[in-house]
């Protein structure tokens, strides 16, 4: 057992305790009566940053929810290393769901188990305690700055503008994320890519009111129905997405890409067993992989109308509403595709109904690639803490700050995540594995050691 494993076992409970006191903070950015939430998640993060070592924190106004800046210069003719993370959660309906009570973090089968042990608190906490263990140890070699932020679960409307505004401030060499996933507990990777997103809400309104069904059904276009129909010409038989000129940007995956994706240890059967369902779907003339992580889908997120309630009432409803979404990828400019799918919804909307369609929030998509420094530097730190090389992986999520970090600031990104699928995020009972915990903490010690040699 070498320095830093020792270090990490015999300061865990100080460590579990900290980040317990970031996971009861119920920072769901999502639902405006946790304001107060936002802004004593962001004071506590700042004051674990002193803790950890940095020389300021400082808890920043931005549009929205507030911002936490910190930084450690050791030489300023140094690199600089910028690590991004954010303090926000999901909402954690269904609470029926949930073993244990998602704001009380426990501590069950080598897991940490609650809203945000993964997504993102307990990943970044593990940038910052491999921070705290490199000053506190005379270790660090290149300047570390932070930014946390607390909107990315609602699409980091604020960041941008901050961004812009602070330019001097976040000026660094490279960007640091942990707020990704790997292939498998024993099977680590980095991601190299993450699809863009375009998100929209459809209001279909046909009569002035809800109407009796037995009097008017048949007569009068419902509203329910007409959305249905509407979501269904979106894609077509073979799983494509049917808005003229939506393709026009995507780029095809090279075949050597295809082929390095084609020998990525995957086993559909334990896949859908996973889900719980009996078969997949997609673009016709790619594979599983490919599908949820090059290629660009469309989904109905949430859809509703009429009476939901127990029983039974015959009713024609006045309005319907649907939530959907776009995953994007490479090159496919989110601004633009939002307007083609509003112009093409309106063009095949009937008369019989009145069709708004409202655009929520996107972002672009982003490529890392895998000749950049610090991108070797973190498979160097995999390497160390994993005992193998992490593969290089595009996924299927979206951050959409990447992207424009690199619009904004001219910063690439290094995706150095330690996340899992089985760790549920956004889910009830969502999970982070202690023992990969540990191998973080580790791993981001040998990217800072790494990347300073460059």
């Amino acid at each position: 057992m070498d320095e830093i494993q020792k270090h990490i076992l015999s300061n865990e409970p100080k460590m579990m305790e900290d980040l317990f006191s970031l996971i009861r903070i119920p920072s769901i950015s999502a639902l405006p009566e946790h304001q107060d939430d936002m802004l004593a998640c962001a004071e506590r993060w700042a004051q674990l940053l002193l803790e950890a070592g940095v020389d300021e924190a400082l808890v920043m106004p931005s549009k929205g929810n507030p911002v936490v800046f910190a930084q450690k210069t050791v030489d300023p003719n140094a690199k600089t290393v910028l690590v991004y993370a954010h303090y926000d959660v999901m909402p954690a309906e269904p609470l029926e769901l949930w073993k244990s009570q998602p704001f009380e973090p426990e501590i069950r089968d080598e897991r940490i188990w609650a809203r945000g042990a993964d997504d993102d608190k307990g990943q970044s906490f593990i940038q910052v305690k491999a921070f705290e263990y490199l000053v506190k140890n005379g270790l660090l070699k290149n300047n570390v700055k932070f930014i946390f932020e607390g909107e990315e679960e609602i699409g980091s409307p604020s960041l941008e503008a901050f961004c812009e505004d602070h330019k001097e401030l976040l000026k660094a060499d490279v960007i640091l994320v942990s707020d990704t996933s790997m292939l498998g507990a024993d099977l680590p990777s980095l991601t190299t890519g993450l699809r863009g997103l375009a998100y929209w809400e459809i209001e279909v309104t046909g009569p002035n009111r809800d109407l009796h069904s037995g009097h008017f059904g048949g007569a009068v276009a419902n509203p329910i129905n007409t959305l249905c129909q509407l979501i269904s010409k979106v894609t077509d038989s073979d799983g494509r997405i049917t808005v003229p000129g939506f393709y026009d940007e995507v780029e095809e995956v090279p075949q050597t890409e295809r082929d390095m994706i084609a020998h990525i240890p995957f086993d559909e059967k334990k896949y859908k067993e996973a889900i719980g369902v009996k078969a997949l779907s997609g673009e016709k003339g790619y594979s599983t992989l490919e599908r949820n992580s090059c290629r660009p889908s469309f989904d109905v997120c949430g859809i509703w109308g009429g009476y939901t309630g127990e029983g039974s009432k015959t009713v024609l409803p006045s309005k319907a509403y649907a939530k959907v979404s776009c995953r994007l990828v490479a090159h496919q400019d989110h601004h633009k595709i939002s307007q083609m799918f509003v112009d093409y919804i309106g063009s095949i909307a009937p008369e019989t109904v009145q069709v708004k369609i409202t655009p929520l929030h996107g972002g672009q998509g982003y490529v890392c690639p895998i000749s950049l420094p610090a991108y070797q530097a973190a498979e160097k730190g995999f390497e160390k803490a994993f005992g193998k090389k992490p593969l290089a992986v595009r996924r299927g999520g979206s951050i959409p700050i990447i992207s424009t970090f690199e619009q904004v600031l001219g910063i690439k990104t290094v995706l150095m995540g330690f996340g899992l699928e089985s760790n549920a995020i956004h889910s009830p009972n969502e999970n982070f594995s202690l023992d990969i915990f540990r191998k973080g903490i580790e791993a981001v010690v040998e990217f800072h050691k790494e990347y300073a040699k460059g």
